[in-house]
């Protein structure tokens, strides 16, 4: 990693315009890529907003040069598409932090990255974007990387942010217990409703058994989580605002894909490869797969 390394973006969306606007108020603005054009972007919390000077640049073969660090806010569902971006952005000594959900982050971006360093992380804050384009960060941003030489190219660019960063020696243990907490999120799609649907007690009871099935199978690909972490994760989600709600409901709102299989039916596959009986992920997985996939 240079001394001034290069930083690029991709996918300025609520995750991707909450890092933005964290690296440019410390002076590092990145350099910003997707798939609409945008003049600028504009981060709102409480207290505040930080806008972010554009343009985002939307033509792949206009990219001239590599970069040290690549940022990459797409979800699951967009990885293809953007793989003519992360062949332009990446070359053989990029490091690429995936700020996006789920246990394979590794695995579904290597294909794409030209030999790069595929860095995951988990992601902890509350962002949503706005019917103005803007994005609304209801918390502190914080992300959790892994104890690696690469995590010291992520801790240099964020340091002194309003995005704090972790490093974590365990790091199978916390991205377990983050999707955990995004697998039973998804019951918001299949009810049509926010958090507030959880303060009902067949639906606590419904998430608690769920969030029990997905700690076997966490389990078994060795993270380290005890029994007392179903109730925690659902305590969290009941003493949310009722009215917050997730991205995987924002997108069936809106009719876009959902990432079902990263953050629900990867219990179910690995519940199978481990001979880990998973009932309620053989309900759930395939009625969001439907949701988001159709047909009909």
């Amino acid at each position: 990693m240079s001394e001034n390394p290069t930083v690029a973006l991709i996918g300025p969306g609520a995750i991707g315009t909450t890092v933005a606007a964290a690296l440019h108020e410390a002076g590092r603005t990145p350099e910003i890529f997707g798939r609409s054009p945008q003049d600028r972007l504009e981060l709102r919390f409480e207290g505040g907003e930080v806008v972010v000077p554009g343009p985002v640049r939307t033509d792949p073969s206009k990219v001239d040069k590599k970069f040290d660090l690549v940022f990459v806010a797409v979800k699951s569902t967009q990885v293809d598409a953007a793989a003519t971006w992360l062949s332009a952005l990446c070359g053989e000594r990029t490091v690429v932090c995936a700020l996006q959900n789920g246990v394979e982050q590794k695995a579904m971006l290597a294909p794409y990255v030209s030999g790069s360093t595929v860095l995951p992380s988990v992601v902890w804050f509350p962002a949503q974007r706005e019917s103005d384009g803007s994005v609304w960060l209801r918390g502190k941003a914080r992300l959790t990387l892994p104890d690696t030489p690469e995590t010291e190219s992520v801790l240099s660019a964020l340091r002194g942010t309003r995005c704090s960063v972790d490093v974590a020696a365990d790091f199978t243990t916390v991205a377990w217990r983050k999707l955990l907490q995004n697998a039973v999120a998804g019951l918001m799609v299949l009810a049509g409703r926010r958090a507030g649907m959880y303060a009902r007690p067949d639906i606590a009871e419904l998430a608690f058994a769920y969030l029990k099935e997905c700690l076997a199978v966490a389990r078994a690909e060795g993270a380290s989580l005890g029994d007392e972490v179903p109730q925690e994760i659902l305590d969290a989600f009941r003493g949310y605002p009722p009215d917050m709600g997730t991205s995987i409901l924002a997108d069936r709102q809106a009719g876009r894909p959902l990432e079902w299989d990263i953050r629900n039916g990867v219990v179910q596959r690995l519940g199978r490869s481990h001979g880990i009986a998973t009932p309620i992920s053989d309900l759930v997985a395939p009625l969001l797969a439907a949701a988001s996939d159709g047909p009909g």
